[in-house]
């Protein structure tokens, strides 16, 4: 079983939009696009109840809070248990899934994401799972630097950020430079550039 795999559809389910089926669909990538077909409306809520406990993982990863994530990981397990089977159709093709035959997509796509996330955590520890440092995003990610130093979940987020904070010490730079000058007409005060 690919365990780094399974922890990445817990990912792309915490940042997934889930307004419809349509976007719950949209969720379900080559791997896994045979759901895409199966899913049914009452999927949706399942969804969006399991984005929002995995969310709070990473956030207690995040802030070092491992005993909160691991007990709301072992509930997830147990909502959405693992029933590892071979599945394929010939030598070439065997592949395991994390569930029995007949289960909902639901049950499928959690299972394996609560499994591959507690895996995650039991190898690298909690401090690998990471919520975006830009403020704007909130994305999540798994921190799979070498010295566990991510702080965004993409370049394009890293980048933005660093932009913006350039850009207020450039603006803080400029306040500092101007200061209030009196006016030798009858005190009136006006901001002036220091020389």
């Amino acid at each position: 079983m690919n365990f780094d795999a399974y922890a990445r559809t817990g990912v792309d389910l915490v940042n997934a939009r889930l307004d419809d089926l349509d976007d719950l669909r949209a969720l379900f990538t080559e791997d896994h696009s045979w759901m895409s077909d199966e899913v049914v409306e009452r999927d949706v809520a399942i969804f969006r109840r399991a984005q929002k406990r995995l969310r709070d993982v990473f956030e207690y990863g995040t802030s070092g809070r491992d005993a909160e994530a691991v007990t709301e990981l072992n509930a997830l397990l147990e909502a959405f248990p693992v029933q590892p089977r071979i599945s394929g159709h010939d030598s070439s093709d065997w592949h395991m899934h994390v569930t029995s035959r007949g289960a909902s997509v639901s049950a499928e796509y959690l299972a394996g994401a609560a499994w591959g996330l507690s895996v995650w955590l039991c190898e690298y520890g909690s401090a690998r799972f990471g919520v975006c440092a830009d403020e704007r995003c909130g994305n999540v990610y798994l921190d799979t630097s070498s010295n566990c130093c991510r702080r965004f979940c993409s370049e394009r987020c890293a980048t933005r950020s660093h932009v913006a904070a350039h850009r207020a010490r450039k603006r803080a730079a400029v306040g500092e430079q101007v200061t209030v000058a009196p006016q030798p007409t009858g005190g009136v005060e006006s901001l002036s550039p220091v020389s």
